[in-house]
């Protein structure tokens, strides 16, 4: 399967662009002229509406795509309640907030035969999935492709890999995914996760409030940061498929289950905006200082997702991605802080510039409001004492998700064995330097 699933993944076409009204048809002249929906669909294919927002939320924001299948999606039987494995939903409130610095290993090998879904490992997370506010932060770890097919009622997720490509199969079109890369699906799209290797892991963000959208740029002007037509979004590929086909649906923070008898990943084409993307963090316009200091860590936002309070995320997701430094008279790595974001911090590849040990590929560290955090030791002492030299940062590729309100963890991420007892030990040492005048 790894074998087929690596050649069609590296054989995809793809649009371009992010927000785009988006087009697609796997069989010309599937997609009607002119109306979006006729009173017979071109080749006998059902059109049906996929909303991500409500009618009436202004157009800026309104995300909805026109779908023409084989069967609509009303097609199936009922839904029945299954296990919900490591996968919890907001709102988290088995453990008290924890304001200590926690910093976890990579997740334990799964048992073979887990795929992505089964796979999935929730840390922790805030709001409340009913009222669609808030976020969750996701691990994966699986071993098998996909046989069945999955959908998130709850909130959109972006996907990180760290290791392990994936080919992701949805109902726009396939996605190619590799580390490096993140896949952002919306709210209910149906979907599957073949994997390229023998295994798979990375992180995931459930974004539960408004869908993630490019930043605004202010004084940046017109260009940087990500760059809108360096998104790709899928052509549309239909699955004809007669037989059974189990299909997931999350839902208010459970998964149900039903046995269609049918693929549900049969649109034969489809229009609009409520649509998955890929994008590669290495095409990230990095901006930074090129005179003193550092600007905030915000010019580092790939996708937001804004709240009801101007300039306040309900999560951002911020890349660190290879780059020069060129500060003069500057602390050059991440200077230390406080901060009344939550900050949920991943390593795709190489080290972090600001931890010199302990944060490792496939790790990732949470640092709550307000609990001090910053370089440790090995890293302030070395820093501190460097020839000011352009330096360039291309062994590292580290991400965070940031949110307007703490992170409470679930009890297996507070209880996790490969959560690090002495992570608080990496700011011992850092020594009394005071030296007044008398």
């Amino acid at each position: 399967m790894s074998g087929d699933a690596r050649k069609i993944a590296e054989g995809l076409e793809h649009l371009s662009g992010f927000g785009n009204e988006h087009s697609s048809e796997a069989v010309p002249g599937a997609l009607p002229e002119g109306r979006n929906a006729p009173q017979r669909a071109p080749f006998g294919l059902y059109a049906e509406q996929l909303s991500g927002t409500a009618f009436t939320e202004p157009r800026a924001e309104n995300r909805r795509s026109w779908l023409y299948r084989i069967r609509p999606s009303a097609a199936h039987p009922a839904f029945t309640r299954t296990g919900n494995g490591s996968l919890r939903t907001a709102p988290f409130t088995q453990t008290v907030p924890d304001p200590n610095r926690l910093r976890w290993n990579p997740l334990p090998e799964p048992a073979r035969g887990t795929d992505f879904l089964a796979g999935l490992w929730t840390l922790g997370g805030n709001g409340d999935v009913a009222q669609r506010t808030g976020m969750a932060v996701h691990l994966y770890h699986a071993t098998a492709s996909m046989e069945r097919v999955f959908g998130d009622a709850d909130g959109e997720l972006l996907i990180v890999p760290e290791r392990g490509g994936l080919l992701l199969r949805t109902e726009f079109g396939l996605l190619h995914v590799e580390p490096g890369h993140i896949a952002l699906i919306p709210r209910g799209v149906r979907f599957r996760v073949d994997l390229l290797e023998d295994s798979a892991r990375g992180y995931v963000c459930e974004n539960y409030g408004a869908a993630f959208r490019l930043p605004d740029l202010g004084p940046i002007g017109a260009n940087g940061l990500a760059n809108a037509r360096d998104f790709r979004a899928p052509v549309a590929a239909y699955e004809d498929v007669e037989g059974p086909v189990e299909v997931v649906n999350k839902f208010c923070g459970n998964l149900w289950s039903a046995t269609y008898d049918h693929s549900p990943l049969d649109v034969v084409a489809w229009h609009g905006n409520h649509v998955p993307y890929a994008y590669d963090l290495r095409r990230f316009n990095v901006m930074g200082t090129v005179s003193y200091d550092h600007p905030d860590p915000s010019i580092f936002t790939v996708l937001t997702s804004p709240s009801d309070t101007p300039g306040l995320a309900g999560v951002d997701f911020v890349v660190f991605a290879p780059r020069w430094l060129v500060g003069e008279d500057t602390f050059r790595p991440p200077y230390f802080h406080r901060n009344v974001m939550s900050e949920y911090m991943g390593l795709i590849e190489g080290a972090y510039d600001a931890k010199a040990e302990g944060f490792v590929p496939g790790g990732g560290s949470l640092h709550n409001m307000m609990s001090a955090h910053g370089p440790d030791r090995e890293t302030f002492d070395r820093a501190s004492a460097a020839e000011l030299r352009p330096q360039k940062i291309d062994d590292g590729l580290a991400f965070m998700f940031e949110t307007r309100w703490p992170v409470s963890l679930t009890p297996q991420a507070a209880r996790a064995e490969h959560l690090q007892q002495d992570y608080d030990d990496v700011w011992q040492g850092l020594e009394r330097h005071f030296q007044p005048l008398h």
